[in-house]
């Protein structure tokens, strides 16, 4: 079976765009996920992440859930060491490059490496951008870091390449849950233009022109939670426009 890196990767090189629908275990249980993919059907996107600022309960009841409803890949996209599981196909080992709180950094790596190699998870090393512009985020107030000015280009170009070169094999750039607007399809085109492994973009995206727009300036995955959650027929639009890149 294909690693979920190989995939992301062969995706790329296929000129082709993938969309991934980010579940916040935060706000489901195993009822609702059922209910949720029971209306979506069995491959909605594909990707599914997984993943929140918050933890109030264990992610393993959602995640076990999604697995049984979806036939695509489960990756984390942990806010907290609170949740690993090995309920997944992968995780994104997160680094959050845009803000410089050690514990972001390297801190909670260092603290869950061994966990995460018993766990025996496909680990995808990604740098994380959040970049800022309107209101204040969770991912903002969790991390206590801030966002990189969109305005700041030139800041934002040097963190994704230095992400690249710091041995990242994905990078995600995004606005945050709760932004108010979009990433900046210019900017996406930018960073594009710099890098060679895969990007990802997210935060903000409400419609699936916006999604249009920022796969064709250049992004390979754009992830899609909260409109999809208001407006679960966004689904079939969503994955129709990135199929659309072939």
């Amino acid at each position: 079976m294909m690693k979920v890196l190989e995939y992301i990767e062969q995706k790329k090189r296929d000129g082709g765009r993938l969309f991934a629908l980010l579940v916040d275990p935060e706000s489901h249980t195993p009822a609702t996920i059922r209910s949720f993919f029971g209306a979506t059907g069995r491959r909605p996107a594909h990707l599914v992440l997984v993943g929140g600022s918050l933890v109030s309960r264990p992610v393993e009841p959602v995640l076990r859930a999604v697995r049984e409803m979806t036939d695509v890949p489960v990756v984390l996209f942990p806010g907290s060491l609170l949740q690993l599981s090995g309920e997944a196909d992968a995780l994104l080992m997160l680094n959050l490059i845009s803000g410089r709180n050690p514990e972001y950094l390297a801190g909670n790596q260092v603290t869950a490496a061994l966990m995460i190699r018993t766990l025996g998870l496909e680990v995808i090393p990604t740098g994380y951008i959040l970049v800022g512009g309107g209101a204040g985020t969770a991912v903002e107030v969790i991390s206590n870091t801030h966002p990189l000015p969109e305005r700041k280009k030139e800041i934002i170009l040097a963190t994704a390449l230095a992400g690249e070169y710091m041995g990242s094999r994905l990078i995600y750039l995004e606005k945050g849950s709760g932004a108010d607007t979009p990433p900046d399809a210019e900017l996406i085109r930018a960073v594009r233009d710099l890098l060679t492994v895969p990007l990802i973009t997210g935060g903000g995206i409400t419609d699936a022109a916006t999604a249009d727009k920022l796969f064709r300036a250049g992004a390979d995955m754009v992830v899609v939670g909260n409109a999809i959650e208001e407006n679960i027929s966004l689904v079939k639009e969503m994955k129709r426009v990135a199929e659309s890149f072939r």
